[in-house]
């Protein structure tokens, strides 16, 4: 009897030490989440390890990296310029906290401020806006551009500059060497320094600055920033001559959440069609097609598959990221690279001329003839996409694919490094 009830007591001081344990183990993990550990510990795992790299050479949380790489110089506009890109986002008064699950938005820029303007007012009238962050990233330093985004009221806002674009540089590379090669030229005739692209072009600076920027960009938002180096949801990407619909973050939201149920194999989602004639075919159905480059958003995990790949991306002979992503980097994936979206545009390209015409205040009818106009309808001021409708894929897509050579205009064996040490700025040893 007596020994009866001894494992009767021994079993019930068993039961209860189990409820303290895990009762502590449950206080510990909340503590954990408190100081933000487990994220900080989740996103070393989910970071690329950076192999051959000594420790004794990483700073702690993503910090700059700059003992093995060949950054050029800095000079002293361009450590101002990295020296901003550490400053709290504006607005924290106006917009003291934001949703958990809120979206990043990052605006890609250059020197349009004609075009910016256009994008700025559209975002204002988004519904949901107050909600996000939106991190505008320019390509080098133009007051103009700078002012524009100086007087956003309408959320939090944060900005960066790109401190290697080449016209930050007017005399030495990225920008434009005295002994620099142009056009055709001959290195062994001329004596000039240069590597020529597959059809016998030198380096033109404004224009490798389109791939620098993109590349520097995001490995900066991604693995750099503070705001969002421990982001792991979706980061929304728009560039300055995109006209955002007042829908866009509410359908932004509703496509991530369907992307989960309705389409594995969805890699993205995207805003607009990619092709950016079209403003969608208007179906009671989502769609499932390869990612445009016109209001595109991925999470974290995409992004590393991304990084992963960045020999390919940068040792590709064309200076668009969009062509380079779409004939190189995406079909190294294994399978097709899908993105979701609705049936109609949330988001518009409205640029008439290129990057670089942009620029020019007197080219008047890059937005037709100086004004840009656009009828919004009051579906598109609303959700207008059903959790209950299905997906249509698109197979089978015109468009450049892998065994496209590229454009060119990235040949010179600078611009190529250049691009490979963007790549490991950022290093984690959480």
């Amino acid at each position: 009897m007596a020994a009866s009830h001894r494992r009767a007591r021994m079993k019930i001081v068993g039961i209860w030490r189990f409820i303290l344990i895990a009762l502590l183990g449950f206080l510990f993990l909340l503590l954990l989440l408190r100081e933000n550990s487990f994220l900080r510990l989740a996103n070393r795992y989910a970071s690329e390890v950076v192999e051959g790299e000594d420790a004794d050479f990483l700073e702690k949380n993503f910090s700059l990296v700059t003992q093995n790489l060949k950054l050029p110089e800095k000079n002293e506009l361009t450590t101002s310029l990295d020296q901003r890109n550490g400053l709290p986002p504006r607005n924290l008064d106006l917009y003291p906290r934001l949703p958990q699950n809120n979206i990043v938005i990052v605006l890609y820029v250059h020197n349009r401020p004609q075009y910016l303007k256009v994008a700025v007012d559209s975002l204002s009238e988004v519904k949901k806006i107050e909600e996000t962050l939106l991190i505008v990233s320019h390509d080098g330093f133009y007051e103009e551009m700078n002012e524009i985004v100086d007087s956003i009221k309408f959320c939090r806002v944060k900005q960066i500059f790109a401190p290697y674009s080449p016209h930050l540089y007017p005399e030495s590379f990225p920008g434009v060497s005295e002994n620099d090669c142009r056009d055709k030229e001959e290195p062994s005739v001329k004596g000039c320094h240069g590597t020529p692209d597959q059809y016998g072009n030198h380096r033109a600076p404004n224009i490798v600055s389109l791939k620098h920027h993109w590349w520097w960009m995001m490995n900066t938002v991604w693995d750099g920033l503070e705001e969002t180096r421990h982001h792991f949801g979706h980061i929304l990407f728009i560039e300055e001559d995109h006209f955002i619909y007042p829908n866009a973050y509410q359908n932004l939201k509703l496509l991530i959440e369907l992307k989960l149920k309705k389409c594995s194999q969805c890699y993205a989602v995207n805003l607009a069609p990619s092709d950016v004639k079209s403003r969608g075919e208007g179906w009671d159905s989502l769609v499932a097609e390869r990612m445009g480059n016109v209001g595109y958003s991925f999470n974290r995990t995409v992004w590393r598959k991304i990084h992963r790949k960045a020999k390919e991306f940068c040792s590709f002979d064309d200076y668009n990221w969009d062509i380079t992503m779409w004939t190189t980097v995406f079909p190294s994936f294994g399978r097709p690279v899908y993105s979701l979206r609705g049936p109609r545009t949330s988001a518009l390209h409205f640029g008439r001329c290129g990057l670089h015409q942009g620029q020019d205040k007197k080219a008047a009818s890059c937005i037709d003839e100086g004004e840009f106009h656009l009828e919004v309808g009051d579906i598109d001021k609303v959700p207008n996409i059903k959790k209950e409708w299905g997906v249509h894929v698109f197979e089978h897509q015109s468009g450049y694919k892998a065994g496209f050579r590229g454009w060119g205009g990235w040949g010179d064996t600078r611009d190529r490094q250049l691009c490979l040490d963007f790549s490991h700025m950022y290093a984690s040893q959480a």
